[in-house]
């Protein structure tokens, strides 16, 4: 859960916990071109690599071992879980019995603890736990205070459903409202933390709570891990129907492939399967990015190929959640929250990604946590009568920020239009076709197309590399 880099030339060893320490030795800030190619089409930069060549980061459960001029990483405690042999009601309590012990275990300290609270199962879940042995306890939620009020409920749904559960639970309170103005004010402070971009509108929300959260406690807990580990996400769900639809005779297939919805289903493979739910396309990346530093998607599927899914068994949406927990949880979320949160000096902590908590989710089937139907079955079964009906209602949102309205600030378009350019920063001039972005983002506000995935990545990437004096 916390980020080690470090720089190897084969002669200099540098480490540290932010890669802002070894930049400030004299080292160089060479891009990494093909941590730029994956980076677009999954938003990180996937380790060991890091967007600057000769720095790394350190896989989570690796060791670094330096010997005599020899470097080796090695991994540590990945033996295979054993099955669970539990009932599924047996399960189910077994589950609530380990979060309850995990919440208690990450209270230990003797400073004020308070809990991030989404309006959702896993956020919720904590605070119920936490009640059981705390009281009077802080929580904390975020909200977007659009000008124009324009579908604001939408974005705030989950801020709404967090303050009547906090109400539910007698907890104390604290809200933090983002505005446009906000967003333009941090954006070049988040892009500084982020050191290794990482592309996510929600970091300036994530950055703004942590601010505010840390004048009122030192450590805060969340709900985070709990869809990967317990299968919240819908795409869990479609790689599934995916799953038997392939088994349907191919003559059943034809017909309906003839709907373009329908015809997804029929993947190829599991990678390419994968690659329509979590990478950015290549018709769009081809577009903006310059043909002499373009690669297609062949390099980042071949990534998660050989290091995940060759692993896999044939249920993709067990696949997904295994994926998701070793690439885009560690790599992706942590990372992002780790670095927005320590900015301020506030600790958060993820009793979801407890080691025990963890390894008796890998030990049950995937049935137990999502079916045709259902998602995060067995950990909305085992905490159904300690939290609030309202709460098993909402279907699945996610936590997303308004980023798209965000473009059509005219402020913050300004500020988008000036960093969106080829006079930004001399070290990206070739690096984009510019005439090409400066459309995407015209089409964007006028709202013809949506852009804001790829606009955000070069956004943030834009001002990272100037910030940190990056060469092509």
């Amino acid at each position: 859960m916390k980020p080690l880099y470090y720089f190897w030339n084969g002669e200099r060893f540098i480490f540290a916990s932010e890669m802002q320490a070894i930049l400030t030795h004299d080292v160089s800030r060479t891009l990494n071109r093909k941590a730029l190619n994956h980076y677009f089409r999954v938003l990180y930069t996937p380790e060991p690599m890091t967007m600057i060549e000769n720095i790394y980061k350190l896989p989570s459960s690796h060791t670094l071992t330096l010997r005599n001029g020899s470097l080796c990483v090695e991994p540590y405690g990945q033996e295979p879980v054993e099955a669970t042999s539990l009932s599924y009601p047996d399960a189910v309590a077994t589950l609530r019995e380990k979060v309850l012990s995990s919440v208690e275990r990450h209270l230990v300290g003797d400073v004020p603890i308070g809990v991030y609270l989404s309006g959702g199962i896993d956020s919720s879940t904590v605070l119920f736990s936490m009640s059981q042995f705390r009281d009077n306890i802080q929580t904390f939620t975020v909200g977007f205070d659009l000008k124009n009020k324009e579908e604001e409920g939408k974005f705030n749904h989950d801020f709404e459903l967090a303050k009547k559960t906090a109400k539910f639970f007698g907890s104390h309170h604290h809200t933090v409202m983002v505005s446009e103005k906000d967003v333009l004010d941090s954006f070049e402070e988040m892009a500084t933390h982020n050191s290794d971009p990482i592309s996510n509108p929600t970091s300036i929300a994530m950055r703004l709570l942590a601010k505010f959260a840390k004048s009122k406690v030192t450590v805060s807990l969340t709900g985070n891990a709990g869809d990967e580990l317990f299968g919240g996400y819908d795409r869990y769900k479609i790689a599934l129907v995916a799953h038997y639809y392939k088994k349907l005779p191919k003559f059943l297939r034809m017909i309906g492939n003839q709907h373009e919805r329908v015809s997804k289903l029929d993947y190829k493979s599991t990678i390419d399967l994968f690659a329509q739910f979590m990478f950015e396309k290549d018709t769009k990346l081809s577009k903006v990015i310059s043909s002499s530093i373009f690669v297609d998607d062949s390099q980042v599927k071949e990534y998660f190929q050989d290091k995940y899914i060759s692993h896999c068994t044939s249920d993709p949406a067990e696949c997904f959640m295994k994926v998701d927990q070793k690439s885009w949880l560690p790599e992706h979320f942590f990372m992002l929250s780790d670095k927005m949160s320590m900015a301020s000096a506030l600790e958060e902590r993820m009793p979801f990604a407890d080691k025990e908590l963890m390894a008796f989710s890998q030990s049950l089937p995937r049935s137990y946590k999502v079916d045709l139907f259902r998602t995060k079955k067995i950990l909305k079964d085992a905490f159904r009568k300690d939290l609030p009906d309202f709460l098993f209602d909402q279907p699945k949102r996610g936590w997303f920020s308004p980023g798209a309205k965000w473009f059509r600030d005219p402020d913050f378009e300004k500020f988008a239009r000036e960093v969106l350019s080829q006079n930004y920063y001399e070290g990206t001039r070739t690096l984009f076709n510019w005439s090409a972005v400066e459309e995407m983002l015209d089409r964007h506000i006028s709202k013809e197309k949506y852009n804001l995935t790829i606009l955000w990545a070069i956004l943030t990437f834009q001002v990272w590399a100037r910030k940190y004096q990056i060469k092509i």
